[in-house]
């Protein structure tokens, strides 16, 4: 059974969700602020997590930085009632991997939940399927019937970091500090020339395809 941290100061809200999670099958833990979030890990290790933007403490944002550095690869899903393209910009530079605005629909909610767990399941179990194509991340390689591409390691992590999440936009900044760590000192064009490598040499895989993003920075989409 998945465990599920919900902060959300909104102390009705928060029982509602958890509630409603609980309901469908999921193990839940509350919290009113980041600050009893990060508390409520070091006992009760959740495998996702589910945060507001605005809390008093310690806010949704500070909160997502905090896990990510601790937690790498821990799968946050941020909610809030602020919507703009700067306000996504800045929780997806925390580290968040999805995005849900209020008023939340709890059965959007659900799919969401489901969807990160899965990707999650598949970066912690190594492999990777799209379509039919296998990315390997013990032997750095990308496999479909007889064609093998064996990539550099900077340009494996940054496809499969891609393909894990298809359609989810993550901002140079934030492929930056997630590959090349946090204190990197390499210009964030970085990531373009690896995008670059990588579009040439998977032409061969027809399955999914690397899309720029103005503004915001790139996303992996699956071919149907």
């Amino acid at each position: 059974m998945f465990t599920i941290l919900v902060v959300e100061d909104d102390q009705p809200l928060r029982k509602m969700m958890t509630a409603f999670l609980t309901l469908n099958g999921y193990k839940t833990v509350g919290a009113g602020n980041g600050e009893e979030a990060l508390k409520a890990m070091e006992s009760v290790l959740p495998d996702l997590v589910i945060a507001d933007v605005m809390m008093p403490v310690m806010d949704g944002w500070q909160l997502t930085q905090a896990v990510r550095e601790a937690w790498p690869m821990m799968p946050i899903i941020l909610v809030t009632a602020r919507d703009t393209l700067e306000d996504k910009r800045t929780g997806f530079a925390a580290g968040a991997d999805d995005y849900l605005t209020k008023p939340l629909d709890l059965d959007e909610l659900l799919l969401h939940v489901g969807a990160l767990l899965r990707r999650s399941q598949a970066m912690t179990s190594h492999k990777l399927t799209v379509g039919e194509t296998v990315l390997d991340y013990d032997s750095l390689s990308v496999t479909k019937g007889d064609t093998v591409l064996t990539l550099p390691k900077k340009e494996f992590y940054l496809l499969f970091k891609l393909l894990s999440s298809p359609k989810q936009i993550f901002t140079r900044r934030q492929l930056m500090d997630e590959i090349w760590g946090m204190d990197a000192q390499s210009d964030e064009r970085t990531v373009d020339v690896h995008i670059k490598r990588l579009r040439e040499k998977c032409e061969v895989f027809s399955d999914f395809s690397l899309v720029t993003v103005r503004g915001l920075g790139y996303k992996a989409e699956k071919n149907t």
